[in-house]
């Protein structure tokens, strides 16, 4: 009875706090950010509830503000702000998870291969600590050179690409596949003034590719001086463009002069609040001298500018509380992209298509795919995916419905280019099957921007900056893959990653790779690169993408990764699944090199025999206190340590030496994974060598000849004393080798 009392009481303080607040639209937000850090301003001015309902950390969910030590995640400001607007009931917002700002320092000394892993595990944690976000600013600031950061996390995601805006898009899919519930925007400044062009064309290109983009978000910062007029064109111009919802996402008004500040507010205001496609307004900021600009504060030592009278008096209007928006609640209904396999076709080509469509309470009946105007499929189940040829060229705007069970349309536009010209097609007509091996210049024939970018089938041209290719494929055999690249440099600049855009995801099958400098141009080595991602059996468009050219490449083999049977070698480039390791040619073959602190390896193993193991480790290292751990991850998903690897000072990376450890755990037979810890870099590691000192028990295959009276035991490996009528295991030990036989008495 007194939690019924309590919770009635805590409804009713809800009821007051929300009657309280400035705007009573149920459509849309007027929102504000936090104070210094905090979530009350204080000085005399009112509680936050009271005045807004919409909250986004100024500061605190910033990558830099979380991770600024790697591996240390602080999320106690974050915290704060989630946590009051989870106990005032109204939306907060994530603000940011990709920015070329306000990024961890540490990140500037890792290579494009350690910050692509970085910045996942930055998106895996916030994920770990916000399972449900019902807003997150994706990217912040991207457009040309806003921040000098940018370059660098464009390297970091895959750089341009097919699109000039592939890294963009691989933030969204990453956000998407972590947050499928929550409005996805893109987040900008000077949008609608300076670079209004370039906003809308990468906003644009965003929502053409099918990138699960939900909203744009204008900063707003610089309508400060900007007529009511202008500021109706830009946004009018805008949304005429995108067809999308669109966040106010940063709004301030930096005058000092409080009537001429109140004066540009009643300008502005009402053109963004009461555009329909406005999802909400967050203001940046509410009290004078605690903003990032000087004086767009509304209070002044506790007491309420103009303005900000002002704002209360208008959410008050009819035309104010009145004003619909696109996501009644901050709570997004329909997710809705249209990914076409290409945004550039030659004429009469035929082109997939594929609306990803997922409703959160909603069921779908039936999804109509028109061409301009001119219906393609009506489509009513999954997958939807369309075919349209391209019968003449130009620009053509694609456009999805789809329609729910009760009666309830949502739409989304894409747009792709018909040109003249060849249609695509693999090299030759011939199409390469895999495992096997693909030549580098025979990528699929068609057009350039359509099959290939800046490329040329002359092997003696370096690769070039931003060069693709692409190549169809037949996966023959589904599974784990390791690709060998053979590469010939002379310098170790260049860098490459292997990618394939499908419907529900821009994949990266490797990581971004450096290629090693191997003296010449004509000196050709091959480089084993893991890859991050099994294939399915089926036809691919893989695209091999140069994001640093200079670099010389003939070929590309694809090999299944192996499980390697033990006792026996485990090569350390036969991994199934890794993170931040790199390979190169050392001690006659392939080793990992490079290691630091954190990186980590996984190898599919299948041991042969119960028993007790020793390790001997093949290594090298030119400092001091490198080492690594050894751990069994076993069939039911238990972890065992088997031993730490402190690897010796070599005298250099070049000179390797046999280290041995003993394992301290029994280990079992049966297929399971050996994972690689790298505790302290430093360290080449070319093979670990599984040696059995002591079996219990052993699995097939047996020899069928011959006795011996040594150990015994039973088909499962249980020990006994003496052979038994029936089969058994004979075990016989010597100089070292161990012999196993089958034997019917």
């Amino acid at each position: 009875m007194k939690k019924n009392v309590l919770a009635t009481l805590f409804v009713a303080l809800l009821a007051i706090s929300a009657s309280a607040q400035v705007s009573s639209n149920p459509y849309k937000f007027l929102g504000n950010i936090t104070t210094r850090g905090n979530v009350e301003a204080g000085g005399g001015v009112p509680l936050y509830y009271q005045l807004w309902n919409q909250i986004t950390c100024e500061n605190e969910s910033k990558w830099a503000s979380v991770e600024g030590t790697r591996g240390n995640f602080n999320w106690s400001g974050a915290d704060r702000a989630f946590s009051y607007a989870q106990q005032h009931g109204f939306p907060h917002k994530f603000h940011a998870l990709v920015w070329g700002s306000q990024y961890p320092n540490w990140l500037d000394n890792l290579s494009a291969g350690e910050r692509f892993s970085a910045m996942t595990n930055w998106f895996d944690h916030a994920k770990a600590r916000y399972d449900e976000l019902p807003m997150i600013d994706v990217v912040n600031e991207a457009v040309g050179n806003h921040q000098a950061g940018n370059p660098m996390i464009k390297e970091t995601l895959g750089g341009g690409g097919k699109t000039g805006y592939d890294w963009l898009i691989k933030a969204f899919e990453m956000a998407y596949e972590r947050w499928p519930n929550a409005i996805l925007i893109y987040n900008d400044y000077n949008s609608i003034q300076w670079d209004i062009d370039k906003y809308i064309d990468l906003v644009r290109t965003l929502r053409d590719a099918g990138a699960p983009i939900d909203a744009y978000g204008n900063q707003s910062h610089d309508v400060t001086n900007i007529s009511e007029n202008n500021l109706r064109n830009a946004l009018k111009k805008q949304q005429d463009a995108l067809q999308m919802p669109m966040f106010v996402t940063e709004l301030d008004i930096d005058i000092s002069n409080d009537a001429q500040q109140k004066a540009q507010y009643e300008r502005v205001l009402p053109a963004m609040w009461e555009a329909p496609y406005c999802a909400g307004v967050t203001l940046w900021g509410y009290v004078l001298g605690a903003t990032w600009v000087d004086n767009s504060g509304l209070y002044r030592n506790g007491t309420e500018r103009p303005a900000m009278t002002w704002i209360k008096e208008y959410m008050q209007t009819d035309a104010a509380k009145n004003a619909v928006g696109p996501f009644p609640g901050a709570k997004k209904e329909a997710s809705v992209y249209i990914r076409p396999a290409a945004l550039k076709v030659a004429k009469d080509d035929v082109l997939p298509i594929k609306v990803r469509a997922r409703m959160a309470t909603k069921t779908i009946e039936k999804i109509e795919l028109y061409a301009d105007d001119e219906l393609v499929a009506t489509m009513t189940e999954e997958p939807y995916i369309a075919e349209y040829t391209a019968g003449s060229v130009g620009q053509k705007t694609l456009k999805a419905i789809v329609t729910t069970t009760d009666g309830s349309t949502y739409e989304r536009l894409s747009r792709i280019q018909v040109i003249r010209g060849a249609q695509r097609a693999p090299y030759n007509g011939v199409v390469p099957e895999l495992p096997g091996t693909v030549n580098v210049d025979e990528y699929d024939e068609g057009l350039a921007g359509v099959a290939y970018s800046n490329a040329t089938r002359n092997t003696s041209t370096a690769m070039k900056d931003g060069q693709w290719m692409e190549y169809t494929v037949d996966v023959k055999e589904e599974g784990l893959y390791a690709l060998e690249a053979e590469v010939a440099s002379t310098t170790a600049n260049g860098m490459f990653h292997l990618s394939e855009y499908g419907f529900d995801n821009l994949t990266f099958y490797t990581n971004i790779t450096k290629v090693p400098n191997t003296g010449s141009s004509s000196s050709f080595q091959t480089m084993r690169v893991p890859m991050t991602e099994p294939l399915t059996a089926g036809r691919h468009v893989f695209c091999l993408n140069i994001d640093k050219g200079g670099f010389f490449i003939k070929s590309l083999s694809f090999k299944k990764v192996p499980t390697v049977e033990l006792p026996g070698t485990l090569e350390m480039e036969d991994l199934a699944e890794g993170n931040g390791a790199d390979f190169a040619s050392g001690n006659g073959g392939t080793v990992l090199t490079n290691t630091t602190a954190g990186e980590w390896l996984e190898y599919n193993v299948d041991f042969k025999e119960s028993g007790k193991y020793s390790l001997e480790a093949i290594v090298s290292s030119a400092v001091d206190g490198s080492s690594f751990k050894v751990i069994l991850l076993e069939a039911d998903g238990n972890e065992k340590s088997l031993c730490t690897v402190n690897v010796p000072n070599t005298g250099s990376t070049d000179v390797y030496e046999v280290k041995t450890a003993k394992i301290r755990n029994a280990i079992e037979a049966g297929k399971q994974v050996i994972r690689v810890n790298i505790t302290n870099g430093g360290c080449n590691i070319d093979k670990l060598q599984f040696v059995c000192t002591e079996s219990t028990g052993i699995i097939m295959p047996l020899d069928e000849s011959g006795t011996a009276e040594t150990q015994w035991f039973t088909p499962d490996g249980r020990r006994l004393s003496a052979p038994q009528r029936g089969i058994n295991l004979q075990r016989t030990v010597s100089n070292g080798r161990v012999t196993t036989r089958k034997v019917v008495r």
